[in-house]
Order: structure tokens, then C-alpha cells, then sequence
């Protein structure tokens, strides 16, 4: 018989607050070196959800970051002083959290400027294009350059924290004619999709 006594709720808990320490474990490291960065992915998502409404921020496994490749080998070092490992595999950089540890408990890299994929209709935004936690204790992608990001990768994570932004009013019917096509027409479908059913349903209760 499975067991969903307490002491799973415990691990779910932990397992939350895990990703979060990685994060401010790690994005401090690399502002105490100087090191350019911005946190992406689903956790640059809830801090943008989270301006809004904190009860629609999704939890997520990953701790993603930007960086200039050119700074690889500064935060290599930083990272490692703290107890990070490097590791490269499937031709993804990543600091795995110590000795032990699994891809899945590590900090995964995206190269500022470049492509992600060859097929990649556009490279990944700067670090530049990034802007301070409301709380100042680390930097995250703007809206902007995050959509453009969650585009250009266009897999059905990437649609639903795009569905996120649309009902919390982030993004709307305007931001189409800020991109380029194919993000065009991918934020259209989007946009014109089935959004907010379920919020609707929840607020009929």
C-alpha cells in the first residue's frame, strides 16, 4: 500500500524549498563575483506570476540561469568554492548541488546570445535584459525577453506558463506585434486558445 501519511507532505514541502535554496544559493554566488546572469525558465515565470497573484505560481524542479559563455570559466570557479560541481552532458553545462547529487538537483545554464537549439528561430536573450527580484535578492529575465524565450523553445510547459501570463493579464492581444514570426503566430495560438475555463469554473464555486 502507498504511503500518503505526513511524512510525504514533509518531502513535497522540502523538495519546494530545495529549488529555492539552489536558487538564492546560487544567483548569490554569482553576484558576490560579479558575474552577469538572469534566473529563466519556470522560476523567472512565478517571479512575474508572483507580482500578481501568489496563489497562481506554479512549483517547479529546475533552477535555470543565464550567462555569457565568456563567463563560464569565472563562474566555474566561484561555483565550485561553494560546493557546486560542473558538469557537462547532452551538450548541457550545469553545476550539480555536491557530491551525489543528480541532473535533476543542479543548476542548468543557457548561453546569453546564442541559440539553445541550431533550429532555434532566435538566440536566447541577454543578460542584459533582465531586471531585479522585487525583493533585490536576485535578477530574472524582463516580460518581454522571458516570452520571447518561452517562444523560441514553444514546448507545451512553455504554452502553459504563456497561458499563466495571459489570464493574469501579463501579456494580452498587443504582444504579437512585438515578435518576429514564428512567435507571432505561436503567441497568437496562444492567446486565442482556450485560456481561462478552468479559472472560471473555480470562480462560479
Amino acid at each position: 500500500m502507498l504511503d500518503f501519511g505526513p511524512a510525504v507532505l514533509d518531502r513535497m514541502v522540502r523538495a519546494v524549498e530545495k529549488v529555492r535554496e539552489r536558487l538564492l544559493r546560487s544567483t548569490s554566488i554569482l553576484e558576490a563575483a560579479g558575474i552577469p546572469y538572469a534566473v529563466i525558465g519556470g522560476n523567472c515565470v512565478a517571479a512575474w506570476v508572483a507580482r500578481v497573484d501568489e496563489a497562481a505560481v506554479r512549483n517547479t524542479r529546475d533552477v535555470d540561469l543565464l550567462l555569457r559563455r565568456e563567463d563560464l570559466p569565472a563562474a566555474i570557479i566561484a561555483m565550485e568554492h561553494e560546493g557546486f560541481i560542473h558538469r557537462r552532458g547532452a551538450g548541457i553545462d550545469m553545476f550539480l548541488d555536491g557530491p551525489g547529487a543528480k541532473a535533476r538537483d543542479a543548476v542548468h545554464l543557457i548561453f546569453s546570445e546564442e541559440k539553445v537549439r541550431t533550429d532555434d528561430p532566435l538566440a536566447a536573450p541577454s543578460v542584459e535584459e533582465s531586471v531585479g527580484n522585487p525583493d533585490g535578492r536576485y535578477r530574472h529575465l524582463t516580460l518581454e525577453a522571458l516570452v520571447r524565450m518561452k517562444l523560441v523553445a514553444n514546448r507545451l510547459k512553455d504554452q502553459v506558463h504563456l497561458q499563466d501570463l495571459t489570464i493574469l493579464g501579463l501579456i494580452d492581444a498587443s504582444w504579437p506585434a512585438k515578435f518576429p514570426e514564428p512567435l507571432k503566430s505561436r503567441l497568437e495560438a496562444v492567446l486565442n486558445g482556450p485560456l481561462d475555463s478552468l479559472d472560471r469554473d473555480l470562480d462560479a464555486e
